[in-house]
C-alpha cells in the first residue's frame, strides 16, 4: 500500500450505504482518498485506471455480481485487498469470497459499525 494513505473504493448500488460509508471513513487517518462506483462495469472502469489499496464490494450489483468482480481481481492478481461488504453473510457466501481471495467478510445488517475499527486497524507500507 501507498505511505500516504489508502485509496479506498467502495463497490455498492446503495447511495444510502455509500453516504454512510464515506461518512465513517472520511475521519480516519489511514484513508486518504474514498471513490465510489455503483455497478461491476462502473467499477472495472475504475480499475482499469486507478489502482485503489481497498475495495469494499457488495454481492449484489445492478449489472453483475460483486463475486464476478472479486473473480476477475483473482484471476489477474491485482494487489489490492477486498473486503465484501454484503447482506449475502450466508456461510456458503463467506467460503466463496474467502476462496477467491476476499480479505474479510462483513455482514451489512449486523456488522456495520465494525467496519469502521476494522480499516482503521489497516497498516500503511
Amino acid at each position: 500500500m501507498k505511505n500516504e494513505g489508502l485509496v479506498v473504493l467502495i463497490v455498492d448500488d446503495s447511495p444510502l450505504i455509500v453516504r454512510r460509508l464515506t461518512r465513517s471513513l472520511k475521519g480516519l487517518k489511514n484513508v486518504k482518498q474514498i471513490l465510489h462506483a455503483g455497478s461491476f462495469t462502473e467499477a472495472m472502469n475504475i480499475l482499469a485506471v486507478l489502482k485503489p489499496d481497498l475495495l469494499l464490494l457488495d454481492i449484489n450489483l445492478p449489472d453483475k455480481s460483486g463475486i464476478d468482480l472479486l473473480r476477475t481481481i483473482s484471476v489477474n492478481k491485482w494487489e489490492l485487498k477486498v473486503i465484501m461488504f454484503t447482506n449475502n453473510s450466508t456461510e456458503y457466501y463467506r467460503n466463496l469470497c474467502k476462496s477467491l481471495g476476499a480479505y474479510y467478510f462483513f455482514d451489512k445488517t449486523n456488522e456495520f459499525e465494525k467496519i469502521h475499527d476494522f480499516i482503521r486497524q489497516i497498516q500503511l507500507g
